[in-house]
């Protein structure tokens, strides 16, 4: 009777509603939990669970100086969908935004992932006048991200990922590199793909292309006169037959071939004067130092589209206010403050990775040869610097590994279209392989409304290259030659500051 009596007084307590512990209710303690985090320098905004998937997104700002207001999100998935991996994404442009889609997606994949508006919202005019955007936008919000991402992981499941990875393209290369560089202990593999890391240099080319072109048209014919000139000139020298005349798979060249181009494109147009070829020269050789003609970047790489190479002047703003117009910056004076201002916070070009490399990090770069948004060049030149600094080059491939992609632009190319999958080239190298980097990636050329890729070609990590073995007709990898582009001055890429 006694057993009976503390069975039934067991259920009733159980249906009782203090004691009840319906499905929502331990739900809506983890939420709760969530947003009593205490975050430094900052504040959670939202925690919300998703009601079309198994996640909680959370929303913060953060506010690490006075001027600065960065934005972050965090996606978390239910713990049972988690890989026990943490991601972090990059962003593009002058960012300002959160991009959901890359969010959804990889949450949606397993990882808990998180990225950041860099603090730039709601426009790069946040950035005018305001030193803590530039650090912001630089390196500091994507490191503060990773730490209060790391942190809600661990309040969420209760424990930290295994592993760690980052992932972004173009602006989110620099803040790859940033991150290898200055946080070395952030993250355990990194891709970074098309990385704009060599930021002010870039974006004097912008403004040397953007001056050019101001003075001297371009009309999209014309342009596209000047690529299929390049393709064509270039053709004898392709490796891979496909390549031939379709696209430019290693545009690095001399004087005289610009030359040839030019000749050879005023041929095929006869509304290219005396007055664009004088133009295009400079276009095609890049921004030096008016007063020391030291070299700040290089050229529009031969086969890629002059109309996408000019434009993103913000960070002049940010430096000179929006009254100075852009047309009446020097490549002098006004270049010399410009890179003294922003060049500590924003370049990600130190070539000592080997806090990286000694916890065992693994970074994977790319750059398009159809790129003339984010040229080739000046990886290449940081590859090389990261080569003389490791000691060798079988040093450095040990934990990093960068591929130049024939024929790809900033999105889409005439060559390949469509990368490899950076991310999972990296974990597979970090978790399965750390001692083996990859001998090679795959790339494709898929063209729009056809289900299969027209080609597949392995890319070979710098300074391999891309061959073509006629007897078997199949593709091999092929020495390729080094640096061949001129080096950005030093005083260009001064050392990184806080």
């Amino acid at each position: 009777m006694p057993k009976t009596r503390t069975l039934t007084l067991a259920v009733l307590l159980a249906l009782s509603p203090a004691f009840s512990q319906t499905p929502a209710q331990p739900a809506e303690a983890k939420l709760a939990a969530l947003r009593s985090v205490s975050i430094d320098h900052g504040t959670i905004t939202s925690v919300e669970r998703d009601p079309t998937a198994t996640r909680t997104i959370i929303k913060l700002t953060l506010n690490p100086a006075k001027g600065s207001n960065i934005l972050v999100e965090v996606w978390l998935p239910d713990a049972e969908k988690w890989n026990n991996r943490f991601l972090g994404l990059g962003n593009g442009g002058a960012a300002g935004k959160i991009n959901p889609a890359g969010l959804s997606s990889m949450s949606a994949a397993g990882y808990a992932v998180v990225t950041t508006d860099m603090g730039t919202a709601p426009n790069p005019d946040s950035g005018i006048g305001n030193p803590e955007v530039w650090k912001d936008f630089g390196y500091r919000a994507t490191h503060l991200m990773t730490v209060v991402g790391k942190q809600l992981v661990r309040a969420h499941y209760g424990r930290g990922p295994e592993f760690s990875y980052f992932s972004g393209g173009s602006t989110g290369g620099q803040q790859a590199l940033q991150e290898a560089q200055r946080y070395p202990e952030d993250y355990d593999g990194i891709a970074g793909a098309v990385a704009a890391h060599c930021r002010t240099p870039l974006h004097a080319y912008f403004l040397w292309n953007d001056q050019i072109l101001k003075q001297c048209p371009i009309t999209p014919a014309q342009d596209a006169t000047l690529i299929a000139a390049a393709n064509e000139f270039m053709a004898a020298r392709e490796k891979v037959p496909l390549a031939a005349g379709k696209f430019v798979s290693d545009p690095r060249c001399t004087k005289e071939d610009i030359q040839a181009v030019i000749t050879l494109a005023r041929k095929k147009d006869s509304t290219l004067t005396d007055t664009h070829a004088a133009a295009l020269t400079k276009l095609f050789d890049g921004p030096r130092h008016a007063v020391t003609g030291e070299r700040l970047f290089n050229g529009i790489p031969l086969g890629s589209s002059i109309l996408a190479a000019h434009g993103h002047l913000y960070l002049f703003q940010w430096v000179f206010g929006k009254d100075k117009k852009v047309e009446d910056i020097n490549f002098g004076a006004d270049i010399d403050t410009y890179t003294a201002k922003l060049a500590p916070y924003l370049n990600a070009v130190n070539p000592d990775l080997s806090a990286f490399a000694a916890r065992g990090g693994k970074l994977i770069m790319t750059l398009g040869t159809a790129d003339s948004v984010v040229p080739y060049h000046a990886s290449i030149d940081y590859y090389e610097r990261v080569i003389e600094r490791a000691g060798s080059l079988e040093k450095a491939q040990s934990s990093f590994q960068f591929y130049v992609v024939p024929g790809l632009a900033h999105g889409g190319g005439p060559g390949i279209n469509q990368p490899p999958n950076l991310l999972e080239a990296v974990r597979t190298w970090r978790e399965s392989q750390p001692s083996t980097p990859p001998t090679s990636l795959l790339g494709r050329h898929v063209e729009k409304d056809k289900p299969a890729a027209t080609f597949e070609m392995p890319l070979y990590p710098y300074p391999a290259q891309t061959g073509w073995d006629a007897s078997t007709k199949t593709f091999k990898p092929v020495e390729g030659k080094h640096l061949g582009v001129d080096r950005i001055a030093e005083r260009f890429l001064p050392a990184a500051a806080e």
